[in-house]
């Protein structure tokens, strides 16, 4: 095949699959009239593509430093499903990748002695945080910057790239998602999904820098038949997300705290089956931290919690977040040696929250868990 025939046939490929369809974002097979996947809200029926599910939190974040297009290149690399950039915006309206708006952490700002004045307090989710913040910043600015290791003194490694790498526009996420997906159809591989979450929506909704309308207008350009998650720890961003698309949503839990936008609620209460009916009025699973699945006992030994058949029961999928292969991260059972930096038992950690029904699992080394869930 010549050179041009082949670039002809991505090209058109690449045509296709950036057709809207919403119809074929994977989540569960149809679970009836609890809100979830074909319920009762006019939904479209969600088309199972591979469960348990891999999302390649922050790309591979265990391999490159995090939201970066080289960590969610190498998320896909290493079997994830799914990739997941976090949503925050810069001053002129864009959509950028950043754990945080708060980006002191994560790019070499204080090493820029033109943003020095930029430093600044502010409150967050009803905290204050300082630092240096991306609504601050136009795109431009934040383009000066570069990443760096988060979490270097675990991930030395990453160290290395320090330096290399841009923050990414969400535009650029998809259109680099895309390009990928157009040569995996062409070999008949499925189509890698993205897992965006908006970061502190209240937050940029009061400052005039919503992040809904520009995260559905981005999806609808650039997703072409990639299927889609949308994830958030607030509520009534996700209840106006409902009204407006038909992208399957989740609920973000942690185990302690509760939504910001609902100060008198906590994550524990929307945890129970009354909770969680109301949760599947408009979401189609909950996000939860690991310990609200299997939680460790004085013991070490994780025990159950039963929130797995009871989101189920509400029609609920459950997805888990964090599973990260340093001793750090893990549960003192499954830890190997005494260095916080060395690598434990990630498998045996994956195999049993999957055993415990979770089906969708975030995870900063996605070959570890796609080869644990591969082999369960």
């Amino acid at each position: 095949m010549t050179s041009r025939t082949s670039r002809t046939l991505l090209a058109a490929a690449a045509a296709a699959l950036l057709v809207p369809v919403l119809t074929t974002a994977p989540a569960r097979a149809d679970r009836g009239s609890h809100g979830g996947p074909g319920g009762g809200h006019g939904h479209h029926a969600l088309t199972q593509l591979r469960t348990p599910l891999v999302v390649g939190h922050r790309g591979a974040s265990g391999h490159r430093p995090e939201h970066t297009l080289a960590s969610y290149q190498k998320a896909i690399e290493l079997g994830a499903d799914y990739v997941e950039p976090d949503l925050v915006s810069t001053k002129d309206g864009v959509l950028v990748a950043r754990h945080e708006n708060e980006i002191s952490g994560t790019t070499d700002v204080a090493d820029h002695p033109e943003f020095a004045d930029r430093k600044t307090t502010k409150v967050i989710d009803g905290r204050p945080v300082t630092g240096w913040f991306t609504e601050d910043f136009t795109l431009a600015e934040l383009k000066t910057l570069r990443a760096r290791e988060r979490i270097p003194a675990l991930r030395p490694a990453n160290a290395q790239y320090d330096g290399r790498f841009e923050i990414p526009t969400f535009d650029e996420i998809l259109a680099c998602l895309g390009e990928i997906n157009a040569t995996r159809a062409l070999g008949g591989l499925p189509l890698i999904g993205v897992y965006p979450e908006t970061k502190h929506p209240s937050h940029f909704t009061s400052i005039g820098l919503s992040l809904e309308q520009p995260l559905l207008a981005a999806l609808k350009q650039g997703l072409g038949r990639a299927p889609v998650f949308i994830q958030s720890f607030e509520v009534d961003n996700l209840r106006r997300l409902r009204r407006e698309c038909d992208h399957p949503l989740v609920q973000l839990m942690s185990a302690e705290g509760g939504p910001c936008d609902e100060p008198g609620r906590s994550y524990a209460q929307m945890a129970t089956a009354s909770g969680l009916a109301q949760v599947a009025e408009y979401a189609q699973a909950v996000g939860v931290q690991k310990s609200m699945v299997l939680a460790e006992g004085e013991d070490g030994a994780l025990a159950a919690t039963g929130l797995v058949p009871a989101a189920q029961a509400a029609g609920l999928g459950v997805h888990a977040w964090t599973f990260r292969a340093e001793n750090a991260f893990l549960p003192r059972c499954l830890q190997q040696g005494d260095a916080p930096a060395a690598h434990g038992d990630l498998a045996a950690e994956v195999r049993a929250f999957h055993a415990a029904g979770v089906e969708g699992f975030f995870c900063d080394h996605p070959q570890l868990a796609r080869a644990a869930l591969d082999a369960a």
